[in-house]
């Protein structure tokens, strides 16, 4: 497994033709369009269920730690690792290295206190999805260093805290996909 994660350390250079002939990307898949982030996640099987969302939407996930949990914690294994050969997965030791990696790519924050609908959003190629931790979501620091429009949430009932985290990713990273037509998929 280790040979499949990629831990940065300082600047982080991409991933490609690193663990397979051909970079992680199976001959049958095309380059990932989005990236899905994950801030300091703390219920390893919500981690596992999104590695294995990743594999099967073309995504490529980023873990910024601390993580509430060992990543080699046996929940996580039987959530997703069955599939993780075909994830592309890079953790960073801090959500600044994370920027700094992400350059200039569009960041938008999945949050409970964003301004619009995910659906109401135009994606774009590359955009970053960025969601926060189960008990607390994006720190306000990071969420409102993000312009109003960058933020968006998913609409619920009144009166209702959130949704879990592997099912709000899975909502706005397939909304994503939808509107580039399923790019890669089948």
């Amino acid at each position: 497994m280790s040979s499949l994660i990629r831990l940065a350390r300082g600047p982080v250079r991409p991933m490609e033709g690193v663990g397979s002939p051909s970079g992680f990307i199976p001959k049958n898949r095309t380059q990932s369009m989005f990236h899905i982030a994950l801030h300091e996640p703390r219920i390893a099987p919500n981690t596992g269920n999104i590695i294995r969302l990743a594999a099967n939407n073309g995504c490529r996930l980023h873990i910024i730690e601390p993580m509430g949990f060992d990543f080699e914690e046996k929940k996580l294994r039987r959530a997703g690792l069955d599939y993780h050969d075909l994830s592309r997965l890079t953790r960073y030791p801090d959500y600044a290295s994370f920027l700094e990696a992400m350059g200039p790519r569009r960041i938008l924050a999945c949050t409970t206190k964003g301004s619009q609908p995910y659906h109401q959003v135009t994606y774009r190629e590359e955009d970053v999805l960025l969601f926060g931790s189960e008990t607390s979501g994006l720190p306000p620091e990071i969420r409102d260093a993000l312009p109003t429009e960058q933020r968006i949430r998913i609409p619920m009932m009144p009166n209702n805290r959130s949704i879990n985290l592997a099912n709000a990713v899975a909502i706005i990273s397939y909304e994503a996909w939808r509107q580039s037509g399923f790019a890669g998929g089948n």
